[in-house]
């Protein structure tokens, strides 16, 4: 199976939601399951069936955490240094076009949330920006088409 590159961040807010899940979570659903199936009658049973489908799916998840913890591989990124473009760097760009600044930081895959200005290490922008320094010019494919950014921030913290 594949390293899922996280940060410390990252990777504390898997663990903890994997904690809420299991000791929240399971409880207070086992505790629906329990009330729905006192009402009698399962198959139509409305309460016990939403109930079943709620731990279903939080059962998933439970799993789907516990391997992305598994295979996590925690990056402090307060260590890295330099001038080029990797994991974890708080890069900010210029777009050519519009002279609009954005900021972005490259993280992993499960903590990637674009409105936050967290974009996924697989991610065409993060895939584009990768090895590029100072000055360096980007293409980018969107689907709102190509986009051309400067690049004129490179800093890890």
């Amino acid at each position: 199976m594949d390293k899922v590159p996280l940060t410390i961040k990252g990777f504390a807010a898997l663990e903890e939601e994997l904690k809420q899940r299991q000791q929240v979570e399971r409880p207070r659903i086992i505790q629906a399951i329990a009330e729905a199936r006192a009402l009698g009658d399962l198959s139509e049973n409305a309460e016990y069936h939403a109930a079943k489908e709620a731990q279903s799916l939080n059962e998933g998840r439970i799993l789907e955490l516990e391997s992305l913890i598994s295979r996590a591989e925690v990056i402090d990124i307060t260590k890295l240094s330099g001038d080029r473009i990797k994991f974890g760097a708080i890069v900010k760009l210029v777009d050519e076009d519009t002279e609009e600044e954005k900021t972005y930081q490259i993280v992993g895959e499960p903590e990637a949330d674009v409105r936050s200005g967290r974009v996924s290490v697989a991610s065409p922008i993060a895939r584009a920006l990768m090895g590029k320094t100072i000055g360096d010019t980007v293409e980018v494919s969107t689907p709102g088409g190509g986009k051309s950014y400067e690049v004129v921030g490179v800093q890890f913290r």
